[in-house]
Formats: C-alpha cells, sequence, structure tokens
C-alpha cells in the first residue's frame, strides 16, 4: 500500500480522476498528431504541429499532476496548465475570428470542438485543483488548549 498523499498533493482524490482525464486526452491529441505531422504534415504544417505541441503540454501536465505535491512537479504542473489555457483560448478566438490560419482542425481550434470542447474546460478545472490543493491552504486541525482556571 502507498502512502497517503502528503498536503498540497495533486494526484489523490478528485485528481486521479482529473489525471485520468488528462491522460486520455494527452493520449488522443498525442495519436492524432503524430499520425498527421507523420503522414500529411506538407497539407497543414502548422495546424499538424500546433496539435503535435497541445499533445505534449497534455503529457507533461498528466505527469505533473500526478506527481504533484510541494516540489518542482507542482510549479511544471501550474505552468503546463497555464500554457494550455492561454493556448485553448487564443487558438480558438482566431480559429473562429480568422478561420483561414487553420485550414486543418487542431485541438484546440474552435475552442476544442472536436474534443467536445474538453481541451476548454480542462484547464480551468486544473488550475482550479492546482489551487485549490496549494500547500499550506488548510490549517491543521488541533485539539482546543485545556482552560485555565481564573486566579
Amino acid at each position: 500500500m502507498g502512502a497517503a498523499p502528503g498536503p498540497g498533493a495533486t494526484g489523490g482524490g478528485f485528481g486521479r480522476l482529473l489525471v485520468t482525464v488528462y491522460g486520455i486526452l494527452a493520449f488522443a491529441a498525442t495519436g492524432r498528431s503524430a499520425y498527421q505531422v507523420a503522414t500529411k504534415l506538407d497539407e497543414a504544417p502548422a495546424a499538424y504541429l500546433l496539435s503535435l505541441l497541445a499533445a505534449a503540454v497534455y503529457v507533461v501536465a498528466t505527469i505533473a499532476l500526478a506527481r504533484g505535491g510541494r516540489g518542482r512537479w507542482r510549479a511544471v504542473a501550474w505552468c503546463a496548465v497555464l500554457v494550455e489555457a492561454v493556448g485553448v483560448v487564443v487558438v480558438g478566438v482566431l480559429s473562429v475570428v480568422v478561420p483561414e490560419l487553420f485550414v486543418e482542425a487542431t485541438v484546440w481550434s474552435a475552442f476544442g470542438q472536436g474534443y467536445g470542447y474538453v481541451p476548454l474546460v480542462l484547464p480551468f478545472i486544473g488550475l482550479w485543483w492546482l489551487w485549490h490543493t496549494r500547500p499550506g491552504q488548510h490549517a491543521p486541525v488541533t485539539a482546543p488548549d485545556e482552560p485555565t482556571e481564573a486566579r
């Protein structure tokens, strides 16, 4: 049996579900983008390479959230999830406002429409989870002091 997660751990409790969803998205995005880059990169290099970048961000976020505690992995998780949030919003806006920039869809196009908008929602849940599990958030519960008698 493993040890209980320490304070600030991101991979336990609800974090397990979050890591699982990140892992599924990382797997799907990596498979799709690797296939696109390997077989038809010349058709839409920017879109396919952007999808490969998004997949790499999902892989890093998955690992970092699974391992996150008080150390470097927590910082890596913050960075990866922030990059993901900015990426999906920026690419989402650009793909709607200037669709000719993306001749083929990316993971983040139209705010992740091709993936059921999970890419839009997931980073904000991830950021909330990182904030919720931040070290030092919860004060330790201690027994009340013994009352002293008046003299």
